[in-house]
């Protein structure tokens, strides 16, 4: 009884001391939980308003739960204890500290940037200091607006909108403050051996499946996207990357690579629906670049597009299938939350 006392005195007074120096509780006992998880919590409010989008080349509708993240919690995966790619330990951030408005004195980010980014190829900006990008704006080819809003600069450098992350510098990331992508979410429904929709079960509702693939850098699924190269329009990085991570359409022959087009064009200019346009709670992320993305669904309803073509995974894909669509999913980075709008916008199961 006494030892039990003193080992609950001594956690009490561990955790006072942390709480003082803004350090997160990480003491392992029954009845208390650490200060950080990897664990994202749900971050996405839900609204049932839709609106038409037009983007060049395709037309687009969202609804507002898939514009906005939720002010409520903290970024979770770009404060991960170790750095993907590396051995590097980020300074942990409890989640009473990630805003920068609070004041932390004792805040000492570990500064890391990949010997990939360091080598200066052509889609990373050079160090801070021997160039000066215009941030907030379109900088020659190069979009450094956030859809976030305006980001702050410190030193010259940005910072991250969602706030600290325990590491500064651009880690895996080329640019200096926003990185922007493009996720493509193609869709179809899970049919019998009739061409009927099968349903689940329990939810009594139609099993949707998406293209997934697993990516080679950390082993994780995920939906095939990337980069949107300087001066490109966002609906032709969905329709590139999509082609060259799921279908390898860099590797075909030339009638392939022609029988591919059609396809992912017609699928492509379809009404796609708009699942997410903002910042990505991504473990690449650093108090100075992080990631943001537009997230398009793309659903082959009749089946008879995209369906036929034979998946063949490339560039950064290690192997690539269709998935079915359920809650149980982990997925890479905000993609499990991306489905799930995609699942409620199509009525489907999840």
């Amino acid at each position: 009884m006494v030892h039990l006392l003193l080992r609950r005195n001594w956690i009490c007074r561990m955790r006072v001391a942390l709480t003082l120096f803004g350090l997160p509780l990480t003491v392992c006992s029954p009845g208390v939980r650490s200060a950080i998880s990897c664990s994202p919590p749900h971050p996405f409010r839900t609204s049932h308003s839709i609106r038409q989008i037009y983007s060049s080349g395709c037309s687009l509708y969202t609804t507002c739960a898939a514009t906005m993240l939720s002010s409520a919690g903290p970024h979770v995966k770009s404060r991960c204890p170790q750095y993907p790619g590396s051995n590097i330990k980020r300074f942990p951030v409890p989640d009473a500290k990630v805003d920068w408005t609070q004041n932390w004195p004792q805040y000492n980010p570990v500064s890391y940037t990949d010997p990939s980014v360091a080598k200066k190829p052509a889609w990373a900006d050079p160090d801070i200091g021997s160039f000066c990008p215009n941030f907030n704006t379109v900088d020659a080819a190069v979009d450094r607006t956030s859809f976030e809003g305006s980001y702050k600069l410190e030193k010259g450098k940005p910072l991250n909108p969602r706030g600290r992350t325990g590491l500064t510098g651009r880690g895996l990331l080329g640019r200096w403050g926003p990185n922007h992508a493009a996720d493509p979410v193609v869709s179809r429904w899970k049919l019998d051996a009739k061409g009927g929709k099968i349903h689940h079960p329990v939810s009594k509702r139609p099993i949707l499946q998406f293209v997934s693939i697993k990516r080679k850098d950390c082993g994780e699924w995920a939906i095939p996207g990337g980069m949107v190269d300087p001066g490109e329009q966002v609906s032709l990085t969905l329709q590139r990357e999509f082609s060259e991570e799921a279908l390898n359409s860099l590797l075909s022959s030339p009638s392939e690579r022609a029988k591919i087009h059609e396809r992912i064009t017609k699928l492509f200019n379809s009404p796609g629906f708009q699942v997410y346009k903002g910042y990505v709670d991504d473990p690449r992320n650093t108090d100075n670049s992080w990631m943001e993305t537009v997230a398009v669904n793309f659903h082959d309803d009749s089946g008879n597009s995209v369906s036929e073509l034979p998946l063949q995974a490339g560039d950064d894909a290690g192997q690539v299938q269709w998935v079915d669509v359920d809650s149980s999913l982990a997925l890479y980075a905000s993609h499990s939350h991306f489905l799930e709008l995609v699942a409620k916008e199509r009525k489907a199961h999840w």
